[in-house]
């Protein structure tokens, strides 16, 4: 303390030394004489003073920093470690896929007479979709009709009479074989007349009319109908194959779809025990729920598998860690030096595990209750005095 009164009072003195010299002249009075001569040695006085200051802070600055020894003090905030559940997400790329989406053909060629649907419409399993020109086969099924129901009452009447032992078994036996001919004939048209329809073989969205009503179409060569089941949906991925005992059915799964600015949860519904020798891959199927029928088949998504989970896990953010020329991590922590009253910084060799955003897990080297330094951590060194700004408690 009585050093800093010395230097002060010095600096004082020189202040009212330089003042006392200048008030016989001042800078406005020599800039009034308009003289050359004067105005330079007036500037020549001043540098020197100037000159002479600067090197009186510097020797104020010096002792100042031999004396307060909180100027070598680094600023820094720590962080308490605290065990917390920790999840690691495996990242892989799937495509929307369902096992109901199909295209419709017809089964019978001819001109595509009527269309009853339109892209979008939901539709019930059954439910008429088209209609083909039959060709006259609705006119003959109707002759073939009429025709089955006199066949028919003939053989009753025949029948009767056989079981009245009234008339011969020749007549009997030929009413029932016309009978049932015609029965087999009626039957046929009938189907074949069915074909003419194109029908729905599952509840479904019309997300496709590929052809127009009069064009002529071909059996099962031309394409009319493309027919998906937006709520059976799922997600198909390939997955390493190191990850074969991590990735197993029921594991939590996070999905993101970028282009909708959608994230749904939900979880592996089976995984395939094959590994394609290609890729060295396994694939497996994602459950999707798709209430508001926003997603769609072939839609690409990021699928986060949650692969690791510890309960007890140790995290500090990765730009704590820093790394020596031997290749090992390390941490700095703080402890209190009661000899010297101070915190001081201490380095921590560590042992890291998975990474999941910007937290690693810390396997070795730091215990639960360790205080980590957080901001600062670069700027610090082993056993360098610290002055701790904020402790937070990571949540």
């Amino acid at each position: 303390m009585n050093m800093n009164k010395y230097i002060l009072l010095t600096f004082l003195s020189s202040l009212s030394f330089f003042g006392c010299q200048e008030k016989t002249q001042t800078v406005a009075e020599v800039i009034a004489t308009n003289d050359l001569q004067q105005l330079r040695a007036k500037r020549a006085a001043i540098g020197d003073q100037h000159q002479a200051l600067s090197q009186d802070l510097e020797a104020l600055d010096r002792a100042i920093g031999k004396l307060d020894q909180s100027e070598k003090l680094s600023l820094v905030t720590a962080l308490v470690v605290t065990p917390e559940v920790f999840e690691h997400f495996l990242q892989v790329q799937g495509d929307v896929a369902t096992k109901q989406n199909i295209v419709l053909y017809p089964q019978f060629s001819g001109q595509l007479q009527t269309l009853h649907v339109s892209v979008g419409d939901q539709v019930k399993k059954g439910a008429l979709l088209a209609t083909l020109d039959d060709n006259g086969l609705a006119q003959q099924l109707n002759q073939l009709r009429v025709q089955e129901a006199l066949a028919k009452t003939t053989f009753e009447r025949q029948e009767k009479l056989w079981n009245q032992n009234i008339g011969s078994e020749l007549q009997y036996l030929q009413a029932k074989t016309q009978y049932e001919a015609q029965q087999s004939l009626t039957q046929q048209v009938a189907q074949q007349l069915e074909k003419s329809k194109i029908t729905a073989p599952f509840d479904g969205t019309i997300d496709a009319v590929l052809a127009e009503a009069g064009t002529v179409v071909s059996a099962g060569m031309s394409p009319v109908f493309r027919l998906v089941n937006l709520s059976n949906m799922y997600l198909k991925a390939d997955v390493p194959e190191g990850y074969l005992s991590e990735v197993t059915p029921g594991k939590k799964v996070m999905i993101d779809f970028p282009v909708l600015d959608l994230e749904v949860a939900s979880s592996v519904r089976s995984v395939g025990r094959y590994i394609n020798p290609d890729n060295r891959t396994f694939s497996i199927e994602v459950a999707l729920p798709n209430n508001k029928a926003q997603i769609k088949p072939n839609l690409t998504a990021q699928i986060h598998i949650n692969d690791y989970t510890n309960e007890q896990a140790l995290l500090v953010p990765q730009s704590v860690l820093s790394e020596n020329t031997a290749g090992d991590q390390y941490v700095y922590t703080t402890e209190y030096d009661q000899n010297r009253g101070q915190s001081l910084a201490k380095k921590r060799i560590v042992i890291t595990g998975k990474t999941e955003g910007d937290f690693v897990e810390i396997l070795q080297g730091i215990q639960p209750g360790d205080t980590v330094i957080a901001e600062g951590a670069r700027s610090v060194k082993d056993g360098q005095p610290i002055s701790i700004l904020k402790t937070i408690t990571h949540e």
